[in-house]
Parts: C-alpha cells; structure tokens; sequence
C-alpha cells in the first residue's frame, strides 16, 4: 500500500507537560484508524500535528507530494454568510452536481430537511457542525480526517455516516483518521486502532472490540496490568460474553478469548437484585404518561402518548433530532407539563436530570471539583461497597491534581462528568440522563456504565451512542418524528428500519428539493425505478453464474471457519503475532466473501428468484 503521511519523533508539549513524546507512526492507502484515549492525552493534537495545522515542538511531519488531506475539527469554520448550498457544492450548476450520485447521497444524508438557501450564520449548531461534515465528504481528499465527527448527529445519522465511509473505502484507496467517543461507530468502520496515552501511541489492528481485547491480552502476557484499567477492561470484555446486540456479529474466536479472561467476572448487572432493590426505594409508583400531548411553535412534538416507567425500569429513547427525546425527559422531571393528558408522578420519586447544557455549575464556578461533590456527599455506596467522594471523583477520570481545579476552568466533557457525580451523589431513585456521552472518552463512557450498573432505580436515558443504550438499558423505545412513541424489541436496528420504511414512503430525494419536481425530473425518475428487462439468454448465463458463485462461496465459507478455529487455537496460545496475521487474512477472506455474496444477488435478481 502507498504511504500518504507519517510523524517522524514528534513531541509536543504545553507548559510542563509532554503530551506526545517522541511518536513516529504513518497513514496508508486503505487504512481506516481510529483513536481513543483519555480526554486531553493528545488525540486532537495528534491529528492536528498529521494534517499540518500545527507545528511538533520536535520531530517532523510529512506528506507525499500531492497528498490532499480533508480536516473537520470542532470548530465553526464555515463562512456565515455563505448560503447551504455553496458551502457545499459551490458555484456548480444543478446538473453538474446532481449527476454525482456521491453528492446526491450526501446532501441526503447530512442535510436532510436543511433549507438549502438559508445562511450557514442562521442554522443551529447542530445543523452547522452537520454542513461542515458534509461540504468535508463531497470534497475529493486523499485522506480524510474527523475529529468527534458523531457529535450533533441523530442515531440515524451515524448509521448513515458509517455506511458512507464504508461504501468510499471500497471505491479508492484513500485513508481516514478519525476521533470519536462512539464505540459502535469505531466498531464499525476502522480497521486499526490508536491509543494514544502517556505521550506514546499504541497500535491495534481492528476496531474497538478488538482493540479492547488485544490490549487486555498485551498488559497480561506483558504482566503489566494496573488493577483499575484491569478492571474496566474486565467490564468491558464481559459485555462481549453477554452477546449485546451490537456484538453478536463479533468473530467467534473473539468472544471464545473473552471468555477465557473473563471467566471469573460476574454479570454485568443483576437485573432481579436492582429491581427489588428499587421497588424497595420507589413502591410500585415511578411515572405514568397517559394521553399526553406536546407542540412548540405549531408543531406537534408528542401526539397522545402514553407510557409507562416502573420501578428499576431502564429505558433508553431513541429518535431523529426534534423528535422528543428532551421533552419526554422534561415531562418525566416535572420541567414540564403536557398540553393535554396528564402525567402522574409517584409520592416517593426523587427525580434527578442530567440536561445538555450543564448550566447547574454556573453558579459553582469559583469551587474546586472536589468540593462541588463533598458539598453534597462525603460517602457513596457502589456494588456493595463504601467509596468516599475523593475514589468516585477519581473513578470517574479526575485525578488527585485534577480534583482541586475550579469548575471555570474545566473543559465541556470535565463539566459533564461533575455533574453526573453530583447528581449520582444525591442518591436520586429516578436518573434522567440527556446525551450524557457528549464530550466524553471510552475510557470515562466504561466508567460511567460501571457505575450506573450497580445504581438500583428507574434510569431513562436519550442518546444516540447506541453502545450505551445497549449497555445499561433494558427497554428500548424510538421517537419516529411522528408525534408517537413505539417499543424496539429487535433494538436499534429496528429503529433504523422503521425510519427507512418512512422515509421510502413519505420522503423525496434530496435532489428534488434543490432542483424542484417538474414533469421532467418526475419522467427520469419513473424511467429510472423501472425494472430492467433481461433476454433470455441473460437469464441463462445468470444461471450459470450463480451455480458457480455458490460453490466459490460455499469454499469461502469453509475456509473462514477453518480460520476461525486457527484463531481461537492461537489466542489459547497467546500468541499475538499469530493473532494479528491471521485477523488480516480473515478481512480479506471476509471481503472476498462479501464480494461474492454481492454478485449472487445480482444474478439472482437477473434470473427472477
């Protein structure tokens, strides 16, 4: 493969900390990496190092001649005087860029119901950050570089997002960098993984499932396991032997080495236990929505709902951005009231929200983190067992330095996590959390979850980290846009395709919306859904084909689960070398067999089956 960029001995560091010492490490053609690592260990800066936005205090930074790297950081950066469309196609004509079908996927991805001739400076936030990742995407980089890229993105979004990368990296042989705290989305679309920690970078092949477990494998045969990052990774593994949804498609061998570490882990949550635990604190009472109904501004936000939270209930709402998902949660808190039907509330519910904006530590601003959390407890109770403010603040990522900064100068994902502790510390019996991921790394998100494992009570949580819902909910529910509300037993997925059956039925392409939906672009679109004709000697070599496809596919098949045992006999064995190569001879072996699967389809079709 071609090497596009590399850091050669790079240090940096601010006042007198070294936050990357002496790294030297490279991006390929075709490579898909992402990194992780505590908040303020380098990531960011890393990244920013590779794509030439700032200079190493030593060491160099190259690029091949003519390499074109695409960078989305965390700031505005578009003009606010541009209008949607500019930014993101420019002066093109409409037919120019409506004949590019990447285009046209993006701006149905990303820009959805955007008014495409409104001025970047009147969107929201959330709608900039989605226009910025989009102009970035239509762009032609050789590598592409995207720093927390998820944040303001909906379930559906990331779902869309990953698929994009996905179907790109099949086209070139570009490279992507990327930074992000969504373990579903590193999962999904990299194939090697950065640790950047104690200024030195880690290399894993695989995404976050992998990587998880190939370092826990490393610190063991290394014998170098520090007890607490032991533990998290113990937590994490035993949520692969679970079979969460989101992992059941893992590699067998993988959750076989699982379980060989984590043989001695308990479940991660004792459902029975927490429930009687929490009917024990609430009674048979929490919260019941009955008829409810809510609009802003004309819109109908909750159309006759009803819902019902039951003692030790953990909920987690999924749904579009302006779906509902914060307005369920008001109501719930008592922030607010329906406009008609009515929500009950028992007599013992101690509610508690964690909101997005985190304004409850203003007026703490001039107090020490440490005093913010003994202001309200001195001792919490996790799993059992007494830990004192100073352990959980630690617990949760503040070390003993970190724990006597004031609150002014705590950065957006520090400010969270205080918070979450003060709200934990108050012992609520109702936990309300709204998008609690933001701003945190996957090492604090483990934490997070370790902690709320153990917690009895009713937890309802709003978020698009589908990882989290996963994790440490129970019930599934999604908001569809809709104004209604509708259970998920097959979870996330489910969600995913109920909004593709309504978008298929009530939603036009993104082109129409920009070119308009005159009688011409109607005829083009009818020509093009029409079904192909095929002759019958077409048919015929189908046929052919697809007898050859399957039996290239059955050996394909028998060969990757050879491989599979091969691998569990070399993770019995600890071999790590032996791991690595052959993982990449299962990506290629799986590649081929997608390759294949997708031409048995084809054939299909042209045969009529």
């Amino acid at each position: 493969m071609a090497h596009l960029l590399g850091a050669e001995n790079v240090s940096v560091s601010f006042a007198t900390r070294t936050v990357l010492d002496g790294v030297t490490l490279g991006l390929d053609a075709g490579d898909r990496v992402g990194m992780v690592g505590r908040n303020g260990d380098g990531k960011s800066t890393l990244m920013r190092l590779l794509a030439l936005r700032q200079e190493p205090d030593s060491g160099r930074v190259t690029h091949r001649g003519g390499v074109d790297v695409g960078y989305l950081d965390q700031r505005d950066v578009l003009d606010p005087e541009w209008t949607v469309k500019y930014a993101l196609v420019g002066d093109a004509p409409d037919h120019v860029w409506a004949s590019d079908a990447r285009i046209r996927d993006i701006m149905k991805g990303l820009v959805g119901e955007i008014d495409v001739d409104a001025l970047v400076g009147n969107l929201s936030g959330g709608q900039r950050r989605r226009v910025a990742l989009a102009r970035l995407l239509a762009g032609d980089h050789d590598v592409i570089m995207l720093d927390e890229p998820t944040n303001h993105l909906d379930i559906e979004g990331v779902a869309w997002l990953a698929q994009h990368i996905k179907n790109r990296w099949r086209a070139n042989e570009g490279a992507l960098l990327v930074v992000t705290h969504d373990r579903w989305f590193l999962d999904e679309v990299c194939t090697l993984t950065w640790e950047v920690h104690d200024g030195i970078v880690d290399h894993f092949e695989g995404g976050y499932a992998a990587y998880v477990l190939a370092r826990a494998e490393r610190d063991r045969m290394a014998n170098v396991v520090e007890g607490k990052r032991q533990q998290l990774m113990k937590k994490e593994l035993a949520w692969l032997r679970r079979g969460a949804p989101a992992r059941t498609a893992k590699p067998k061998f993988r959750i076989e080495a699982a379980n060989a570490i984590i043989s001695d882990v308990p479940e991660p949550r004792d459902e029975v236990s927490l429930k009687k635990m929490a009917t024990a604190r609430l009674g048979k009472d929490v919260f019941d929505a009955e008829d409810v109904s809510v609009s802003f501004n004309g819109k109908q936000i909750l159309d006759n709902v009803t819902l019902r939270l039951a003692p030790g209930e953990r909920i987690g709402i999924v749904g579009v951005n302006g779906a509902g998902k914060s307005t369920m949660l008001r109501l719930f808190s008592g922030e607010l009231e329906p406009d008609t039907g009515r929500v009950r509330r028992g007599k013992t519910v101690v509610p508690a929200i964690l909101t997005q904006e985190v304004r409850e530590l203003d007026s703490m601003a001039d107090m020490r983190v440490i005093e913010v959390i003994q202001r309200e407890r001195q001792v919490f109770e996790i799993g059992g067992k007494e830990v004192s403010a100073g352990q959980l603040v630690e617990q949760l990522g503040f070390t003993r330095e970190k724990q006597w900064t004031p609150v002014r100068d705590l950065s957006g994902g520090e400010r969270r996590r205080l918070q979450l502790l003060r709200l934990l510390v108050g012992e609520p019996n109702v936990l309300m959390l709204d998008e609690p991921t933001n701003d945190l790394d996957t090492d604090t998100l483990a934490a997070v979850e370790d902690v709320l494992d153990s917690r009895p009570g009713t937890l309802e949580v709003g978020s698009p980290d589908r990882d989290l819902l996963e994790r440490i909910t129970d019930h599934p529910v999604a908001l569809l846009g809709d104004g209604k509300i509708r259970g998920l037993p097959g979870g996330v997925d489910q969600y995913l395709e109920l909004r593709e059956e309504m978008l298929g039925a009530n939603k036009k392409p993104a082109s129409d919306s920009m070119l308009g939906s005159g009688s011409g672009n109607d005829d083009a679109a009818a020509a093009q859904s029409a079904a192909p004709a095929y002759s019958e000697a077409q048919r015929r070599q189908a046929r052919k084909d697809l007898t050859r496809l399957e039996r290239q596919l059955s050996k394909a098949e028998a060969a990757e689960t050879t491989l599979l045992a091969r691998l569990a006999e070399l993770s019995a064995a600890q071999d790590f070398e032996g791991i690595t190569k052959a993982n990449a001879e299962l990506r290629e072996l799986q590649a081929a067999r997608d390759d294949l699967e997708g031409q048995v389809l084809e054939a299909m079709e042209i045969v009529g089956e």
